[in-house]
């Protein structure tokens, strides 16, 4: 079974336009992970963090399994209640 940096490397090795998306992917994954651990820490469901933060627990859903690309404001309305912070480095 491959590794996914060895999987990461073939698929740009194969098409270097998809670097970009990979690297989006891998944030948001990074960010994804965060929410979903500290959920989990604080003892709260998807149910109680979408009350909490004023969104449908369907929207909370989506966005930890990937399957949406969250809006800024959106991530911001999670990651507060859950004493998380979004900051931006250079690369």
């Amino acid at each position: 079974m491959r590794s996914w940096n060895e999987l990461k490397k073939e698929i740009i090795d194969i098409d270097t336009s998809l670097k970009e998306d990979v690297e989006e992917m891998e944030a948001l994954a990074k960010i994804v992970s965060s929410i979903i651990k500290r959920r989990n820490e604080l003892g709260y469901s998807q149910r109680e963090l979408a009350e909490i933060c004023g969104l449908p627990q369907s929207s909370v859903a989506r966005i930890e399994s990937c399957s949406v690309k969250p809006k800024i404001e959106t991530l911001l309305k999670i990651l507060r209640p859950l004493g998380l912070t979004l900051s931006v480095t250079t690369m």
